[in-house]
């Protein structure tokens, strides 16, 4: 019976370990990133347009979401990083770039890239098990490059968009899409609202992809390279108006591009005259012609009426400036301008080059 009862009790030793055993590997594999669908994030960025990302992904770690830590790697030396004072704000480890060592060992499941503007080297997308991914303000393969949006509105595009890219090394810009999401560019929409608009989009989207992130993986289509444009940094040649080449239109919408980031720019006289704001309105040939609109390429004409520059375009059309500065003083109303500069100029003289 001795024997009998020792052998009952050691049989249910047996089981009880074997129970809490499996509840212990049950719990440990729930915790696992891959089991519970909690990621690592490392994420990259600089300016306002990451910003929305990273603040949706920290709510998903406060929340308890799907993201479970979150690291940030910024430019310490960026004038005005929004990143870096929100991390600080948020009490989010930052990293300066280039990255250092101890940081790249750390283990993360995901990075993410938003508007980074630096490679990152092969070793480092290695070493994250789930990649990295990226947001991108246009719809791939068009626009690649460090101005997408401003670029769709030189262009005058009728609509973007944002995409949501596996990063592959060396290049920018060229890696499988996960999904895309369309923006339409209304008529007078200026840079700063369709960055704002994209930028917001772009957040939901990342925040959907990384919380789906199976399903995108397992969906994801190579880019078409045969159909890719391209958007350049902008320089100072960018912003200069052509007037010659350039219809009314075309004028009207690189300052929308530039709205906020640099003013126009051309010449009168020699001397280099920045427009600040600028409208165009277009009008039926008819009407333009009986309001005796038409001008030469290039020719100011001041309008009392509307107290504003009418300046000749390409095809005949004319754009309206309001305000400018030239010769690297004040900026003014084109009353003023027309008071102190242009009535003062003979007539085939006021002529911006």
């Amino acid at each position: 019976m001795k024997i009998l009862d020792s052998m009952c009790r050691n049989v249910f030793e047996y089981r009880r370990k074997c129970f809490h055993l499996s509840r212990l590997v049950t719990t440990r594999d729930c915790c696992t990133p891959s089991a519970a669908g909690k990621r690592r994030i490392l994420f990259f960025g600089t300016d306002n347009f990451s910003l929305p990302s990273l603040k949706i992904l920290n709510e998903s770690l406060k929340s308890n979401g799907t993201v479970s830590s979150l690291e940030v790697v910024t430019s310490f030396k960026a004038k005005r990083n929004p990143l870096k004072q929100y991390s600080q704000a948020e009490r989010l480890l930052l990293h300066d770039w280039p990255l250092q060592r101890p940081a790249v060992d750390r283990d993360f499941d995901l990075g993410v890239v938003v508007s980074f503007g630096h490679l990152i080297p092969e070793s480092l997308i290695s070493s994250f098990r789930l990649g990295m991914l990226n947001v991108h303000a246009s719809l791939l393969p068009k626009l690649r490059g460090a101005a997408p949006i401003v670029h769709a509105i030189r262009n005058g595009d009728a609509e973007t968009g944002i995409t949501i890219m596996k990063v592959k090394p060396n290049h920018f810009d060229v890696g499988e899409i996960l999904t895309q999401r369309k923006v339409p560019i209304i008529k007078h929409m200026l840079m700063p609202e369709l960055h704002s608009q994209l930028a917001e989009i772009g957040a939901s989207a990342l925040l959907h992809c990384i919380e789906n992130l199976d399903h995108y993986y397992s969906s994801f289509t190579a880019q078409d390279s045969q159909k890719a444009t391209y958007a350049p940094k902008i320089d100072a040649q960018f912003a200069e108006i052509r007037w010659s080449e350039m219809s009314g239109k075309q004028v009207y919408d690189l300052y929308r591009s530039l709205y906020s980031y640099r003013p126009l720019t051309t010449r009168l006289g020699g001397e280099p005259v920045k427009i600040v704001k600028l409208c165009y309105q277009e009008l039926e040939e008819e009407e333009a012609s009986r309001d005796g609109m038409f001008l030469q390429v290039g020719q100011i004409q001041y309008c009392r009426k509307r107290k504003r520059l009418r300046v000749g375009c390409r095809d005949g059309s004319t754009v309206d400036v309001e305000q400018l500065s030239i010769g690297g003083k004040k900026v003014m109303s084109a009353q003023e301008f027309n008071n102190g500069f242009l009535s003062k100029m003979e007539p085939t003289a006021r002529m911006f080059q």
